[in-house]
């Protein structure tokens, strides 16, 4: 069965019409003939959204009873079994109620789009899990509901749906949007001008990264080369000498006049052009490209204006930054440089920018081409060189200087024959040396134009101007390969160098150093493979690139990493020098793989040491704390059942009062315990809604003794974002703990108070205290400190209370409280967080 497709709309804040489009699109989609019904939508009583619901088949929702209240949610079964062709399901975001068969209802979505239903949803920017943290920032909500950015960059379609700032206002005064009683409070805060205008942008620097992918992927399966301009970025070319801080911050005010430009700073270790790099003056210039937000990379190339373009026109840049040639004048005889020559094969599509600096023209060492690897374009010198050479100067000394005599004339043929050693190495020189020889023993040697040699005398010229020739040529031929040998070793150790650093830095990514692979030695993929074992099917641990091997034997490029593991790449064949670095890769990449699973298996091991550990502390405090209870109620039990006593009323019910409270602490003790193996399990689900505290906190005292309480929460609080059958256990423990060490005469006092982004909740007693070195250990479980009479619990409260207030988002503390005591702080998030203070009547609920 196909998967289905995935369309949503995409919200640049709450209330710019994304389920009004989706509805549209509904009614577009049915006027075709599409079998089209309505999952869920959300309407919340805006009179036009509502209205579009007409006309759409509904799927009847499920109800879920949770907490005393009742829920509805989307029926997934329903939906699957009416089977649409598509089916609308608003707010992808949102988190079901507890007991649904999925958590979320993106997660919903997926199984319908796995049975071949078409789905089209709907979520905000601020709903993306990677935004959470700059939405709060912004805005200073933080997003409860999120849903995974994979999962929104996975959807076949994605239209942003956008409003300018000034416009959704309009559209709130008008009552479009929220209820009337809300708008003040919501225009005053949340939807300030500013908060929208970062919400836009952050929306439309989102999609527009996601555009810039479908753009790469499209590009790259129709093999367009050309740049498409369709945003700025721009290459910096760094050899790591003192003038790269200065490019790098060109090419970021370049970036900064475009919007959503990028920078990416390449370095190219190889034998000629960008060289001679200091490894910490690239560590500088690399933290100072991340530091302007743009990234560095480091590949290999041996013709290095070839290698810049090839990087540039991959990364589809529009604009190349180079500096300033730092050569001195004399070496421009040995060719124009690297900035002059992408200058002039960098094409209409992209820009050169060649930047000035202090170090221009103050020398960079070594020429940069002598001991390169020989190009073809060299060679074909050396060859023209080497054998027209000879001819031109035996034109030249036959017609315009004749008689200059036959030493002179083997020294101006030597000449030739060294040049073309130097251009094209030793087999052009041979050849030079053997068309030289021949010319000089018939143009020059007596007698001429005879292939005899009449004097002896020129034989042994002859012979000593060959060997001359060839040794000459020998020379120079063995100086480039070692040259180049020497070159090519700095590369890789440039590389090795690089990979010792990440492993130093703790970068451990397996992805990241798998693109920086491919990045290095431009191959179209590159992946890592594992199988079981011999002869079981391999599978991609992790990749890099479009459509890389799914086997060994596809690949290009394959080095084995042990039996059972192999690094493999897609694209040119590479050299046999190239695999020591390409098998330090593969080691690193093994090593990564290594950490990845042994992080998995510590986290594991860490989470069966503190379920073993406690384990055995509930072994060991049930022991007696239980025991003590069961003792004394078996004890009143057998009293009150034995016959040889007659219990007066009194004694009779005291008896059953003891009874009763040992049952009462067997409960709470059993509670708490139960409490304590949810949160050890991770099976703690809360159900976050606004509530008062004066709604809450009540109900938490119900089993306080009457007078040991004092409770002061004005009417005016903020409402808090929590789960309301939480915060009630939390307050119940704290109070309970309070009055347990209170003295009698001294009540506990709970009191509230309403802060910037909060709402503090403060649980004083007048006890003994706790001293300062232990007060985080009071909230670890089966702890107390030594300080509490045998019988009164297995020190679970306040470590339950903790875990509790976590699952809330909410924090717990202990202060001293002033004159003596302990003073139990809980911080809850308030509903309106980051739109100012206010009363209640003002807020507006968190937008989705």
């Amino acid at each position: 069965m196909a998967r289905g497709k995935l369309r949503i709309y995409l919200g640049a804040a709450p209330g710019v019409g994304k389920t009004y489009a989706m509805l549209s699109e509904a009614h577009r989609r049915a006027e075709r003939g599409t079998d089209v019904v309505v999952g869920l939508v959300e309407h919340h009583r805006r009179p036009r959204t509502e209205a579009l619901l007409r006309g759409l088949e509904v799927v009847p929702r499920r109800t879920r009873a949770y907490r005393g209240g009742s829920f509805t949610e989307m029926d997934v079964d329903a939906v699957l079994e009416r089977a649409p062709a598509v089916v609308l399901v608003d707010e992808l975001a949102h988190t079901n109620v507890p007991g649904s068969r999925h958590d979320k209802r993106w997660q919903d979505v997926e199984e319908l789009l796995a049975a071949g239903v078409d789905v089209v949803s709907t979520v905000n920017i601020q709903h993306l899990a990677s935004l959470g943290d700059v939405v709060e920032s912004i805005t200073g909500v933080r997003q409860r509901e999120t849903v995974p950015d994979e999962v929104v960059r996975r959807a076949d379609q994605i239209e942003l749906v956008d409003m300018a700032p000034q416009a959704l206002r309009r559209r709130m005064a008008h009552g479009n949007i929220y209820q009337p009683e809300k708008l003040d409070a919501a225009l005053a805060h949340y939807f300030r001008p500013g908060n929208l205008t970062a919400l836009r942008e952050l929306a439309l620097l989102w999609t527009a990264d996601r555009v810039d992918e479908h753009l790469r992927r499209y590009r790259g399966e129709h093999r367009i080369r050309a740049t498409w301009p369709a945003r700025e970025r721009i290459v910096v070319g760094l050899t790591g000498g003192p003038e790269g801080s200065t490019l790098i911050r060109r090419a970021a005010r370049l970036a900064e006049k475009g919007a959503g430009g990028e920078v990416l700073a390449v370095h190219i270790a190889a034998s000629e052009g960008l060289r001679a790099a200091s490894p910490q003056e690239l560590a500088r210039q690399r933290a100072l490209v991340e530091e302007v937000g743009g990234t560095f990379h480091h590949v290999i190339g041996d013709d290095v204006p070839s290698a810049l373009l090839e990087f540039a026109r991959g990364a589809d840049a529009t604009q190349v930054v180079l500096g300033a040639s730092r050569r001195r004048s004399w070496q421009y005889l040995l060719g124009p440089g690297v900035s002059a020559t992408v200058a002039r094969d960098s094409g209409p599509d992209l820009d050169v920018h060649i930047v000035t600096h202090d170090a221009v023209a103050r020398g960079r060492g070594l020429p940069a081409a002598r001991g390169a690897r020989l190009g073809r374009a060299r060679v074909a010198w050396g060859w023209g060189v080497g054998l027209g050479g000879p001819l031109l100067l035996t034109l030249l000394l036959g017609g315009v200087l004749p008689d200059v005599g036959l030493a002179n004339d083997m020294l101006l043929f030597l000449t030739t024959t060294v040049a073309a050693a130097l251009l094209g190495g030793m087999l052009p020189a041979l050849a030079s040396a053997a068309v030289g020889s021949v010319l000089l023993n018939y143009f020059f040697t007596p007698p001429l134009r005879e292939p005899a040699v009449a004097d002896p005398r020129n034989v042994v010229a002859l012979v000593i101007f060959v060997g001359v020739a060839v040794s000459v040529a020998s020379v120079v031929d063995l100086a480039a390969r070692r040259t180049h040998q020497a070159a090519r070793l700095r590369a890789e150790s440039e590389i090795l160098s690089f990979l010792a650093g990440s492993v130093l830095r703790g970068e451990d990514s397996l992805d990241a150093l798998l693109r920086r692979l491919r990045e290095t030695f431009a191959m179209d993929a590159a992946a890592l493979l594992e199988r079981g074992g011999d002869g079981a099917p391999w599978s991609c641990v992790a990749a890099a690139g479009e459509e890389p091997p799914g086997r060994p034997e596809d690949a290009a490029v394959d080095i084995p990493v042990g039996d059972d593991l192999a690094l493999v790449l897609s694209g040119r064949a590479l050299p046999a020098e190239d695999r020591r670095v390409l098998s330090a890769f593969a080691a690193q990449a093994a090593v990564a793989l290594d950490r990845q699973r042994l992080v998995g298996q510590a986290g594991e091991a860490r989470r069966l040491a503190e379920s073993e550990r406690f384990r055995t502390a509930l072994l060991a405090a049930v022991s007696h704390d239980l025991r003590t209870p069961l003792t004394g109620i078996k004890a009143s039990v057998s009293s009150l059942r034995s016959a040889e006593v007659e219990w007066s009323p009194e004694d009779r019910g005291a008896l059953l009062e003891g009874i009763e409270d040992g049952a009462d602490r067997l409960d709470a003790l059993i509670g708490n315990l139960l409490d304590m193996s949810r949160l050890t399990t991770g099976t703690v689900v809360p159900l976050l809604r606004e509530t008062g505290l004066d709604e809450v906190v009540p109900r938490a005292l119900a089993g306080v003794p009457g007078g040991s309480v004092v409770l002061d929460i004005p009417e005016s609080l903020p409402l808090v974002t929590v789960d309301r059958g939480l915060l009630e256990r939390v307050v119940a423990n704290l109070v309970e703990n309070a009055v347990k060490y209170s003295p009698g005469d001294r009540p506990v006092l709970i009191s509230a108070g309403g802060l910037r982004d909060r709402v503090e909740l403060r649980v004083v007693d007048r006890g003994p205290g706790v001293p300062d070195a232990s007060k985080e250990q009071i909230f670890e479980p089966f702890q107390r400190l030594g300080d509490a009479p045998r019988g009164a619990g297995v020190g679970l409260g306040l470590a339950v209370a903790r875990g509790f207030s976590e699952a809330i988002r909410a924090t717990l503390t202990a202060e001293d409280t002033p004159g003596g005591g302990l003073t139990m702080v809980l911080g809850l998030p308030r509903a309106d967080a980051g739109e100012g203070s206010g009363k209640r009547a003002q807020r507006s609920p968190e937008p989705h």
